[in-house]
């Protein structure tokens, strides 16, 4: 049998020591950063960095030879998971989006040249980084109708366009942007290609930081005026935008679900804890019959999560095509995260929908979760038509459940 979920002692070690350093390094410092501002909050955030580093505790997605740990996507679903029950903690160990999924693009599509200048100040946490694809005229879940256009000029292209919601813009010392670039290409997904750009830049204008409904959190509006790059800022080939785009989003979704299921699994806990410990009508509320439907409910879909994201991670580390799996965990993580937070605030009370319990602040990030990367109608629709070509070719739909022995 070839079927084991378990992990070698010393990962099991690995995951103790990222566990205990979020406990006792990161989680101290949280009021600290939250109370912070400028100059004060990016020196305790360097700080701790600084520690990660030293405690061996850095870049588990990146290879040994770029700073990082080397881990597969199995192993660092358990790094994941352990950082992000701080939301800090991908930051310290410089595993955070965007800069997490650019890295791994630079590392795949980049020069010799590229990699020197972009991705190594960034695996040293010296520089963040951001992605521009997102556009507020078009659908963001059809990238092939991207308006931002860029024309050849001599040696040059010179970009015009408008992106939002672009994270990590408004500190972020050099972007990935995807533009148009192709008229009328054979295929519509050859249309686009990918630049780098060193911030700030002339024609390069950010409107304004997006206030959401968790506040302005650095998802900015970005004007393109006549932005010229030297051709050799392309990233990837002339046409080959959309593919680098979809090169990096399959992971990168991924990791994205193994911080969800930290962050679903401590809104589980508190949600236990309150009804251990709150007695109303005669008895706790772990002894009511609804309350005990909610944990049972969050539990069997946290199970589920853990499973779905282990075994798109699987693939992805044995070369496996891993679109279907990945596009089923974020959809199904991402919604399971809203459910099992919804349920603990109601398990709390007033006090859950206060902010003196990190809930309410969970409650309002896990919504940007159903579509970020792709929104849940689009998944569902893509899961769909895998599921009925594979019903189609084999006369079964058991491709399209994740082809397992089962």
């Amino acid at each position: 049998m070839s079927i084991d979920f378990s992990f070698t002692p010393e990962l099991e070690e690995l995951r103790d020591r990222v566990h205990a350093f979020v406990d006792e390094v990161i989680r101290p410092t949280e009021v600290e950063l939250e109370e912070a501002e400028g100059s004060q909050r990016l020196d305790t955030l360097i700080s701790l960095r600084k520690q990660a580093h030293k405690a061996g505790i850095w870049l588990p997605h990146m290879p040994e030879e770029w700073g990082g740990m080397d881990l597969g996507h199995v192993e660092l679903a358990m790094v994941q998971a352990e950082a992000a029950r701080s939301y800090y903690g991908p930051w310290v160990f410089n595993c955070q989006a965007p800069d997490e999924g650019n890295m791994h693009t630079l590392l795949h599509w980049a020069t010799d040249s590229q990699k020197e200048r972009y991705l190594r100040p960034l695996c040293d946490g010296r520089t963040w980084s951001c992605f521009a694809m997102t556009e507020p005229e078009v659908a963001g879940s059809d990238p092939t109708l991207i308006r931002t256009t860029g024309y050849q000029d001599g040696e040059e292209w010179v970009i015009n366009g408008h992106k939002w919601f672009i994270s990590n813009a408004h500190r972020a010392s050099f972007a990935i942007l995807i533009v148009r670039t192709e008229d009328d290409p054979d295929l519509p997904q050859a249309a686009n290609t990918a630049f780098l750009v060193d911030l700030p830049h002339d024609g390069w204008n950010e409107v304004r930081q997006i206030e959401t409904m968790h506040g302005s959190t650095g998802h900015s509006e970005i004007l393109l005026e006549d932005l010229r790059l030297h051709e050799s800022q392309m990233l990837g080939g002339r046409g080959q935008g959309h593919l680098l785009g979809q090169y990096r989003l399959g992971p990168a979704r991924l990791a994205h679900c193994m911080r969800w299921i930290a962050q679903a699994e401590m809104a589980l806990d508190m949600m236990v804890a309150r009804s251990l410990e709150r007695f109303s009508h005669g008895s706790v509320l772990a002894e009511k019959q609804g309350i005990q439907w909610m944990i049972a409910d969050s539990t069997m879909e946290l199970y589920q999560s853990k499973l779905m994201v282990l075994h798109a991670a699987y693939k992805i580390d044995r070369g496996e095509d891993f679109k279907s799996e990945v596009s089923m965990a974020k959809h199904f993580v991402a919604n399971s995260l809203n459910r099992i937070i919804d349920r603990s605030i109601q398990v709390h009370g007033a006090l859950g929908y206060s902010t003196d319990t990190p809930l309410a602040h969970m409650y309002q990030h896990a919504r940007w979760a159903r579509f970020a990367d792709g929104a849940d109608e689009i998944h569902q629709m893509r899961i769909a038509q895998r599921t009925i070509a594979a019903y189609k070719d084999h006369g079964s739909t058991a491709a399209a459940t994740g082809g397992l022995p089962i």
